[in-house]
C-alpha cells in the first residue's frame, strides 16, 4: 500500500484538499440544505472563499433545472389532457361507427342515453343518421321525393319505400323526429331525401346504406300538425257491430256469399274465425269475401294479409282480389312473417284513428302464430305440442285490435284458424282463439271430400249478438230456419239450404218463401231477439 509524502504540503493546501473531499460527499445534500436554508456542512476553519462560490452556483444551477422542469411538466400535462379529450372524441366515433356497423344497436347500460344525449344538436360531416335535424341541407342540394309505411323499431325508424318488408332503398328516420312529428308505426309519410353528392357514398362504412330522411311533408294524407292531433287507437271505445257488410251481390249464382250472410252475418267491427281442416275451400271463400266486400261497400279499405303462404296463392290472390294484399310466402324466415303480420295492423289502426272502415283478411292465424313461436325469445314455458307461452301474445293482440268504434271508424278481422292437420301445435293455437271471436265460420272436410261446396258446417257456425244486426222480422225467419237445419245431419242442412237458395234470386226472396212453408214451432215468436 502506497503512501502520499505530505511533509512537503503547507496547511493551507492541506485543508484545501480535505474541504474537496467532503464537497464529494456531500454535494447533494448540500444543494437541499440550501434550498432550505442550513448552512453548507463545517469542514473546519480554513475553508476556502473558492469552495463557497462553487456551491453557491451549483445550488442556483440546480434550481434552474428544477424550474425548466416544473415548466415542462406543466406543458405537457396540458398538452396530455388535450390530448385525452381527442382520444376521448375518437373512441366515441370509433363506438358510433361499430354500432351503425352492428345494425344501430346501442350498447347496454348508461351508455345508451349518453350516446343519444351527445348526439342531439350536433352537425356531422357525411351522410350519418344521427336525425333530421343533425343533417345539413344546402341549396345547391338536389332533394328527392319519398313515400312509404313508417316502421318504429327500438332505437330508430325506416320508411318501408318497397312494400311491408325491409328493402334496400328504406329511409331512415330518426327517433327525435318522430317524437317531434308525433309519428306513430303504420302512418304513410311523404317526405324528401338530399341526393347523395358524387363520390360520397363510395366509403365502405355501415353509416353509408341508408339515406335519411330531411323533410317531412305529410302523414297519412295531412299535414304534420293535423297528424298530431289525432286520437290514440287505445283509447277508443269499441262497442259490438251494429252497422252489417253485406256480402249478397247481384250474382245470383254464387251462394258462398249469401249462405254466410244467412247463417253468420258479418258487421263492421266483427272479430271472425274461419275454421277450416286441408282442402275445404277455404281460400276460395275468402276470395269471394273480398270481392264482395269491395263490391257492397266501396267505402271500406280492405287489406289481406298472406302469412307463410305458396307463393302461386298470392299471385292469384293479388290478381283475383281488389284491395291491398300484403304477403309473405313460405320460403321467407318467420321473422319477415312477424313484421309483415305486425306493420299491416298498425297500418289498419291509424286509418281507424281516421275514422275509416278497414277490413282485414288474414291467412292465416294458425301460422302467424308458428312464426311467432318460432322468431319470439323462449320464455321457458312450454304449453302442450311444444308451443311456448308467450308466442301466443302478440297474434292475440293482431286478432283483439278488430273492434267497432263508438263515433266512427271499425276494424274488421276475419282470420283463418286451421283444424284437423294432425298436429297437436295447431290445436292448441285454436283452442287458445276458440272463444275470443264474435263469429264463427266453420268448414267440413267431409262435405269437401264429397265436393259439396261451400263446405259450410251450418249447425256449427255463427254469430253473437246477431240480433244487432238482423232486423226484427229477419231474425223470426232465421230462427225458423235454424230449427228446421238444427234437426239434419251436417250434410243435409247444407243441401237443403243450397237447394232452396237455388230457387230464388236474393236471400230476401228465399226468406219469405221460408217463412210461407216452414211452420213456427213451439217457440213464441214475440221473444225473439229478447234476453231472457
Amino acid at each position: 500500500m502506497r503512501t502520499r509524502d505530505t511533509s512537503n504540503e503547507s496547511a493551507d493546501e492541506r485543508a484545501a484538499r480535505a474541504a474537496a473531499a467532503v464537497g464529494l460527499v456531500t454535494g447533494e445534500r448540500g444543494s437541499r440544505r440550501a434550498g432550505r436554508g442550513a448552512g453548507a456542512p463545517r469542514t473546519g476553519e480554513g475553508d476556502g472563499d473558492a469552495t463557497r462560490a462553487d456551491r453557491q452556483r451549483d445550488q442556483q444551477g440546480g434550481e434552474r433545472q428544477r424550474d425548466q422542469q416544473g415548466g415542462q411538466q406543466r406543458e405537457q400535462q396540458g398538452g396530455g389532457q388535450q390530448t385525452r379529450g381527442e382520444r376521448q372524441a375518437d373512441r366515441r366515433d370509433d363506438r358510433q361507427l361499430l354500432d351503425d356497423e352492428r345494425g344501430g344497436r346501442r350498447r347496454r347500460g348508461r351508455d345508451r342515453g349518453r350516446e343519444r344525449d351527445r348526439k342531439r344538436g350536433r352537425n356531422r360531416q357525411g351522410p350519418d343518421v344521427a336525425g333530421l335535424d343533425d343533417i345539413e341541407v344546402n341549396e345547391d342540394d338536389v332533394l328527392l321525393p319519398v313515400a312509404g309505411i313508417l316502421d318504429i323499431l327500438d332505437n330508430y325508424a325506416f320508411v318501408r319505400t318497397s312494400g311491408y318488408l325491409p328493402g334496400q332503398n328504406d329511409v331512415y328516420v330518426s327517433l327525435g323526429q318522430v317524437k317531434k312529428a308525433g309519428l306513430r308505426r303504420g302512418d304513410a309519410v311523404t317526405g324528401a331525401v338530399r341526393q347523395p353528392r358524387e363520390g360520397e357514398n363510395q366509403g365502405s362504412t355501415a353509416r353509408q346504406k341508408f339515406n335519411a330522411l330531411v323533410r317531412l311533408d305529410t302523414v297519412n294524407g295531412m299535414s304534420p300538425d293535423e297528424a298530431r292531433q289525432r286520437p290514440e287507437f287505445t283509447k277508443l271505445t269499441p262497442l259490438y257491430p251494429q252497422d252489417r257488410l253485406r256480402l249478397e251481390n247481384t250474382e245470383a249464382t254464387r251462394l258462398t256469399p249469401r249462405v254466410i250472410d244467412i247463417v253468420a252475418p258479418i258487421g263492421k267491427g266483427q272479430r271472425g274465425l274461419i275454421v277450416a281442416p286441408p282442402k275445404a275451400g277455404k281460400t276460395i271463400i275468402m276470395q269471394q269475401i273480398a270481392n264482395a266486400i269491395t263490391a257492397n261497400n266501396p267505402e271500406v279499405h280492405l287489406m289481406v294479409v298472406l302469412v307463410d303462404e305458396r307463393p302461386e296463392e298470392v299471385t292469384d290472390m293479388e290478381r283475383t282480389v281488389k284491395g291491398e294484399v300484403i304477403a309473405s310466402t313460405f320460403d321467407r324466415p318467420a321473422s319477415d312473417h312477424t313484421i309483415v303480420a305486425e306493420l299491416a295492423i298498425e297500418r289498419a289502426k291509424r286509418l281507424v284513428e281516421l275514422g275509416q272502415d278497414v277490413v282485414v283478411l288474414l291467412d292465416s292465424l294458425t301460422r302467424l302464430s308458428r312464426a311467432y313461436n318460432l322468431a319470439a325469445p323462449a320464455s321457458g314455458r312450454i304449453l302442450s305440442g311444444g308451443v311456448d307461452a308467450s308466442a301466443l301474445y302478440p297474434p292475440k293482440r293482431f286478432f283483439g285490435a278488430a273492434r267497432n268504434i263508438e263515433n266512427g271508424g271499425s276494424l274488421t278481422i276475419l282470420a283463418s284458424a286451421l283444424v284437423e292437420t294432425g298436429s297437436k301445435m295447431d290445436e292448441v293455437i285454436f283452442e287458445e282463439f276458440k272463444g275470443t271471436g264474435n263469429m264463427e265460420l266453420r268448414l267440413s272436410r267431409n262435405l269437401a271430400d264429397k265436393r259439396i261446396f261451400p263446405a259450410v258446417d251450418v249447425n256449427a257456425s255463427g254469430t253473437r249478438r246477431e240480433e244487432i244486426l238482423l232486423s226484427q222480422d229477419e231474425l223470426k225467419i232465421v230462427y225458423k230456419l235454424r230449427r228446421v237445419m238444427g234437426a239434419l245431419d251436417q250434410q243435409q242442412a247444407i243441401e237443403l239450404l243450397l237447394g232452396q237458395l237455388k230457387k230464388t234470386q236474393t236471400n230476401v226472396e228465399f226468406l219469405l218463401h221460408v217463412q210461407k212453408t216452414t211452420p213456427g214451432g213451439l217457440a213464441d215468436d214475440d221473444n225473439v231477439g229478447r234476453t231472457i
